[in-house]
């Protein structure tokens, strides 16, 4: 138990590398835990080595391999610390963020003969009946699932997203080890949190990414969203070729956030710009939030176009959360302070002290890109917000400092701040979001 402890505490700090090979998935409880274990204690010893740049990037190529190989949710961990900044320690960062920048693009991968079997049993026919032409080499494998490219008979290059063989297990394994659970909802929210209920939310939001079926039609769901907007593409769900456990779509190409962050200055701006809006159009206007601001969901064009991909992981807004959140963001735009803090402290349902004083300042501090626009969205900027959970976590241990639980619904919260502030900070790029989201409100008719 005291290496698991150790990984606890570790995890974020963990790497993983780009493994293209057949592996088996581990499903069950006990072997996922002992390799959790295992990985604590070498990821715990890197730690005390920090000084040893061939240590840390000996743990580093390790970690990614176990964590890539066990995929699911412990590939989840690795995949979020890979792009977030301020969660690896400094010393280790360069060797450990390397590391873990290939897994965002690979895991490794589940044999054709078990993918195919997938395929076929859900979409109840021989996929050579299913699609004119398929590629039984995938050309990008995550946590969850892998993507294959293949044709529809009609001539349409599509990409078929099938859930890893035995990942439903896997995952639910994961979800019964208090350890794995622990860490990452430690990356999000304080301990201290009402265990049972942020781990059920936690829970719920992680078991839906299993159901294909859902995301596609989210997927339909943020296409009409942002229908109209020509620097937002959502690619076609083809629903006669998905199911639970297929999910096929219209095949897109483009370049990675690296490739997109070479690029020039008016490019990067339009980028951010589309990133922008695809987001707090979703939160404010659509009604939706999609919690996995994961870089490898985003294809960058050289117009200025990006692609979305990936929608297993959506929280609803509505009610008064929705209410409050527009209420935050509308106060922003007009630099009302008094107006944001009253509807931050609603939709945190905080009652004074301490807590209060240092979670409205967070949330400011979140806010600064539209108060302060045009703001640049740096690096440092992004470890600041992580630095800030990490103190607010230290006052709930505190005696009378005014600590409430966090409200249902707001556990991802966070890695929306940390996880998409760390892609924007990628760009580096100066931009109005002030005017962006005036644009968006006032076409929805929520801003005169």
């Amino acid at each position: 138990m005291r290496a698991a402890l150790v990984f606890m505490r570790g995890m974020l700090y963990a790497p993983a590398g780009p493994m293209t090979t057949e592996k088996k998935l581990p499903e069950g409880r006990l072997n996922r835990f002992v390799r959790l274990a295992g990985l604590g204690a070498r990821a715990g010893a890197a730690h005390l080595l920090a000084r040893r740049g061939d240590a840390a990037a000996d743990a580093a190529a390790h970690v990614a391999e176990v964590l890539g190989t066990m995929r699911g949710l412990a590939a989840k961990v690795g995949q979020m610390a890979s792009y977030v900044d301020g969660f690896i320690p400094e010393p280790q960062r360069e060797a450990y963020e390397a590391a873990l920048r290939s897994l965002r693009a690979a895991a490794p991968v589940s044999s054709p003969a078990a993918v195919r079997a997938v395929v076929e049993e859900d979409l109840g026919a021989r996929v050579d009946e299913l699609f004119a032409a398929w590629d039984d080499a995938p050309f990008a494998s995550a946590s969850i699932g892998q993507v294959h490219r293949a044709a529809l008979a009609d001539g349409r290059a599509v990409a078929v997203k099938v859930q890893h063989p035995g990942i439903d297990r896997a995952l639910a394994s994961d979800l019964e080890n208090a350890g794995m659970i622990q860490a990452l909802v430690g990356a999000m929210a304080p301990k201290a949190l009402d265990s049972k209920r942020v781990l059920e939310e936690v829970r719920a939001r992680f078991l839906e990414e299993l159901d294909y079926a859902l995301e596609a039609e989210r997927q339909r769901y943020f296409a009409g969203v942002h229908r109209g907007d020509p620097t937002i593409h959502i690619p076609e769900v083809i629903a006669s070729r998905s199911s639970r456990r297929v999910l096929t779509a219209e095949l897109a190409r483009g370049a990675t956030l690296e490739e997109a962050a070479a690029r020039d200055e008016r490019t990067r701006r339009a980028y951010a710009e589309a990133l922008w809006r695809f987001v707090f159009k979703g939160n404010l206007v659509g009604g939706m939030f999609n919690a996995d601001p994961h870089p490898g969901n985003y294809l960058f064009h050289a117009d200025g176009r990006v692609t979305f991909l990936d929608f297993g992981c959506v929280e609803p807004l509505d009610g008064a959360r929705l209410e409050h959140g527009r209420g935050m963001h509308l106060a922003a735009l007009r630099k009302d302070e008094a107006a944001f803090a009253r509807h931050a402290a609603l939709i945190l349902g905080t009652r004074g002290g301490r807590f209060e004083e240092m979670s409205l300042a967070y949330t400011r501090r979140c806010f600064e890109p539209l108060f302060s626009a045009p703001f640049r969205v740096t690096r440092a900027y992004v470890t600041s917000l992580v630095e800030g959970v990490m103190a607010i976590k230290e006052q709930i241990l505190v005696k009378d400092s005014g600590f409430v639980q966090l409200p249902p619904g707001m556990v991802f919260l966070n890695r929306l701040q940390f996880g998409f502030y760390s892609v924007l900070a990628r760009l580096d790029v100066e931009v109005d979001y002030a005017a962006v989201e005036r644009a968006f409100l006032r076409e929805a008719g929520l801003l005169e």
